[in-house]
């Protein structure tokens, strides 16, 4: 399932106060994308203990228990970790990679929240997540019974939230500075082939194995930091990760290069950093400059002018990484007035800027 419109994370938690409480939820929402924590958030956050089954692990009869010979008849006893006393979130996950058969085994939790005799405690809730089969994730077709009993909502990565809560988890300083720098590269779709990709789960990961090494600037081998980034992130993202750490004795080299302070690094030996500091100027530009030139003031017009001059200076280094910085190839385009400007004064760019 792929829906129209998105939730951030923050929307999300507002969505689940408002509306789990009279009608189940189920998150979709691509792997690592933070679904699971949100949940277990939600729970501490309204006061009620989170039970979570893992749906591609279940079989039917851990759902509607198994019959219990009472007197002249008999009735399903539902487990226990189901049976609570007190109102608690149950939390569904990976709902869509059950079985179908398990699937009906939560028809009447999902939607009457019951289990034959056995009736959810009052003020319990009901939420489900599963991933999305664009993303290559293990999962079953739901059936539509199940998708109709449900309340559906589509989780997107927002940088900004998850900055904050990197904040407030101490995450490594490399990654919150590294992600301040490049929020488009928290997350990343999963790849059609088997390697690591980037997600704020994949992040967290990172962060926590440099915590682990004590990583500081001098810390760590460098053999060691590219196991690490390689080993949790997207090639492209792990790459400019490494860069970062390279320049962190000059942290604010774009700063500088924009100041007209300092040039773009130019030898060979620095192409991975060259690389990083064009992306971060595009990422930047991307951020910065408004859609309407109306809409400029004092900064972003020095801005402007210090861009036009920057790639030009770049493209005599690397015409390609000059390209890139003007290009639209990753979706994301430049205001129509600041690329009139650039193909005005650098035609030789206008090649694969559109």
């Amino acid at each position: 399932m792929n829906l129209k419109f998105t939730v951030t994370q923050s929307e999300l938690s507002d969505l689940l106060v408002n509306i789990s409480p009279i009608r189940p939820v189920f998150i979709w929402g691509a792997p690592g994308i933070g679904k699971s924590a949100l949940v277990e958030k939600f729970a501490e956050d309204v006061g009620l203990a989170c039970v979570s089954l893992l749906g591609s692990q279940l079989a039917p009869e851990d759902i509607i228990g198994i019959p219990q010979i009472k007197g002249e008849t008999s009735q399903f006893m539902p487990p226990k970790m189901i049976a609570k006393k007190e109102p608690y979130v149950l939390f569904l996950d990976e709902l869509n990679a059950c079985s179908q058969e398990v699937q009906k085994a939560f028809y009447s939790l999902i939607h009457e929240r019951r289990i034959g005799e056995y009736h959810l405690p009052e003020g319990s809730v009901v939420i489900g997540a599963g991933n999305r089969s664009q993303d290559g994730a293990i999962v079953k077709t739901m059936s539509t019974a199940l998708i109709n009993r449900m309340f559906h909502v589509q989780l997107t990565a927002d940088p900004r939230q998850w900055l904050d809560w990197a904040y407030e988890n101490s995450l490594h300083k490399w990654v919150i500075d590294y992600i301040t720098q490049r929020p488009d590269h928290l997350f990343s779709q999963p790849p059609k082939t088997e390697e690591p990709y980037s997600t704020p789960r994949s992040w967290h990961m990172l962060s926590d194995a440099l915590k682990e090494y004590g990583a500081g600037e001098k810390d760590v081998p460098w053999q060691i930091l590219q196991v690490l980034a390689f080993g949790s992130l997207s090639p492209t993202h792990a790459g400019t990760f490494l860069a970062f750490v390279k320049l962190l004795g000059n942290k604010n080299l774009l700063d500088e290069i924009i100041k007209g302070s300092a040039r773009w690094p130019a030898s060979p030996g620095q192409r991975d950093v060259l690389y990083f500091v064009a992306q971060s100027f595009r990422a930047k530009l991307l951020l910065e400059l408004p859609e309407d030139k109306g809409g400029i003031d004092k900064n972003t017009q020095f801005l402007t002018h210090r861009a036009k001059a920057m790639i030009k200076d770049l493209s005599h280094i690397n015409i390609e990484l000059a390209q890139m910085i003007v290009s639209s190839d990753d979706g994301k385009v430049l205001p129509e007035w600041f690329m009139v400007e650039i193909i005005r004064d650098l035609p030789r760019l206008a090649i694969n800027s559109r």
